[in-house]
């Protein structure tokens, strides 16, 4: 089962889900990711769940079309949208305050 490490306003978080699982999801029912995770609408429309990937890019899947156009240049730096993400493999990401 994929460990995830959420690093989140000076403190880290780990669990393990099930493979090829959305962490968006099962923040929304109540399961690890939740509470440490952000998110907003699910659909990659609103980028509230933006995280930087600190380990684990390699095993996920090329950005899609609206990760490409909600964040355009930070998909260089290492940014995903966690809603537009199914994990498969360990995964460690930041996630930064947001308002």
């Amino acid at each position: 089962m994929p460990l995830i490490t959420i690093h989140k306003n000076g403190e880290t978080h780990q669990g393990e889900i099930q493979p090829k699982t959305n962490l968006v999801v099962r923040a929304g029912i109540r399961q690890f990711p939740y509470p440490h995770l952000s998110y907003g609408c699910g659909m990659g429309k609103c980028s509230k769940c933006m995280c930087l990937i600190i380990k684990g890019e390699e095993a996920l899947p090329a950005p899609n079309w609206k990760e490409k156009k909600m964040l355009g240049a930070k998909l260089e730096e290492g940014y995903r949208l966690a809603c537009q993400l199914w994990i498969e493999e360990d995964l460690e990401l930041s996630q930064s305050i947001t308002t």
